[in-house]
């Protein structure tokens, strides 16, 4: 049997202070590339996450998944004791992460002064909903509030309804990669010779800053993008379109070449040949003609008929894939998208595989979501506190 082979981030120390998802699970993108990373959890209870959504023995799927490699350690971050105690991590730590309201760690000794002060290289990730600056850092704020005023909400949904949300946690989750990179980034310029550093995450920038051109057509044009249901305004065509057998498609078919195989695939070589529609911008003016054109096609043939004659084509297409649909698909398992383990009772479960992939030091999974405080004394072991000294802390707390 093989060696595991090595992992970019072994030998980086990370230290997580903070719940649910945006602070932890960049902490989870780092654990799965190898870094070592301690989760500090309060003793009452832990992580939130842990009883979210759909459970299994009382333990939350999702926790099993996001916190996959993490060691938990359970510690009141009300006393001064423990508040003590992640100052001594933090020394030996390269990264921490937290997600508390601004304020919150300096209250308690652990702000960002008091720790690069003990830790000059350290390099201090802080995620919270508005950002560490500014009139409105006191608020509180989740994900939801986020992709309001980062300008997702607003764009999402049919026109002639109310703002729909994604089906994700996505303000979360995309502050949690900028998180990721501004670590990476940080660790980067440290190894050039540059000091540690904190990076300052906002729920609502890490929205805003995928939008797109929203602020610019608004500042150029006046122009406010609104909702346009399953199709992206300007790019055309490109959308949802219903087939004979009750399924949807999406076709992406706004490449000049590719709009010309699409349109010449489902019989309207006379569309093709448009010198109208040769370009996206004249297309764009003309959206209900080549929309119109598709639906007609989609809704005469079932998916599978639909789907073989664009793939034929070289169309980009595709169909609406429910958690079944992704769990039997063949490619999704060639590419280990799928990775079965077992919980603590022996069930077996599948999560999902690990991204990027990297060729040379790929991520793996070594464990799922620990129990509550599983590794505190294994920790705390490593600055110097006995057994007797975790007992009363537990005592205390």
């Amino acid at each position: 049997m093989s060696a595991p082979s090595p992992q970019a981030l072994q030998g980086i120390k990370v230290l997580e202070i903070g719940s649910l998802i945006a602070g932890p699970y960049a902490a989870s993108l780092l654990a799965q590339f190898g870094a070592e990373v301690i989760k500090i959890e309060s003793p009452d209870g832990g992580d939130p996450l842990r009883t979210w959504r759909k459970l299994h023995e009382g333990t939350s799927l999702w926790w099993y998944s996001q916190s996959r490699n993490k060691k938990s350690v359970t510690l009141d971050l009300k006393h001064p004791k423990a508040q003590a105690i992640v100052r001594d991590l933090a020394r030996q730590a390269d990264i921490v992460i937290e997600n508390f309201r601004p304020g919150t760690l300096e209250k308690w000794g652990n702000g960002w002064d008091a720790l690069s002060a003990l830790n000059p290289r350290l390099i201090m990730v802080r995620v919270s909903g508005y950002g560490q600056t500014g009139p409105y850092k006191d608020r509180p704020g989740f994900a939801a509030i986020a992709e309001s005023m980062g300008g997702l909400r607003h764009v999402t949904g049919y026109p002639d309804r109310p703002p729909v949300r994604a089906g994700v946690s996505i303000g979360d989750t995309l502050a949690s990669l900028y998180g990721v990179i501004g670590a990476l980034l940080a660790l980067h310029h440290l190894k050039a010779g540059g000091p540690g550093q904190f990076i300052d995450v906002a729920l609502y920038e890490a929205v805003f800053g995928v939008m797109e051109s929203l602020i610019p057509e608004y500042s150029a044009l006046g122009h406010v993008r609104e909702r346009s249901g399953s199709a992206l305004p300007g790019i055309v065509p490109s959308n949802t379109y219903p087939c004979r057998d009750g399924q949807y498609v999406i076709v992406a078919g706004n490449g000049d070449g590719i709009y010309k195989r699409l349109m010449t695939a489902i019989g309207r070589a006379d569309l093709a040949e448009d010198p109208r529609l040769a370009r996206n911008d004249g297309r764009a003016q003309h959206v209900e003609l080549i929309d119109g054109a598709i639906e007609a096609y989609t809704r005469a043939n079932d998916l599978a008929t639909v789907l073989a004659t664009l793939e034929a084509a070289s169309v980009p297409c595709g169909r609406v894939y429910t958690a079944a649909d992704i769990h039997a698909d063949p490619h999704v398992r060639a590419r280990g998208m799928i990775e079965p383990h077992t919980l603590p009772d022996g069930k077996r479960v599948d999560f999902p595989g690990i991204v990027p992939k990297l060729s040379a030091t790929p991520g793996r999974t070594e464990w799922l979501g620990p129990r509550l405080g599983e590794h505190t004394r294994e920790v705390l072991a490593s600055i110097g506190l006995s057994d007797a000294d975790c007992d009363a802390l537990a005592a205390e707390g």
